[in-house]
């Protein structure tokens, strides 16, 4: 287990310092909460990106609907290569 620079006894001492400090009763609720803000995070970012996308979206220039002739559509029609 290699996190960048921080190799397996520092993970370790960083564990048992944390356990020391907060006390094992209190590591799993720590832990839970991490997780809570963590997935608040991940809502936050894509309610964000989602606005922006729909902002965008509204933004761009409609295009009037006008019905397109049959002589058009038969032009937009790919020709067939083998008969």
């Amino acid at each position: 287990m290699n996190f960048g620079n921080i190799g397996f006894m520092e993970v370790l001492i960083i564990g048992v310092i944390v356990l020391l400090l907060f006390g094992a009763k209190r590591l799993p609720e720590i832990g839970s909460s991490f997780g809570k803000s963590i997935r608040e995070f991940k809502s936050g970012l894509s309610d964000a990106n989602k606005n922006l996308r729909d902002e965008y979206q509204q933004s761009l220039p409609k295009e009037p609907a006008t019905p397109i002739s049959k002589e058009e559509e038969a032009a937009r029609e790919p020709k067939r290569l083998i008969t």
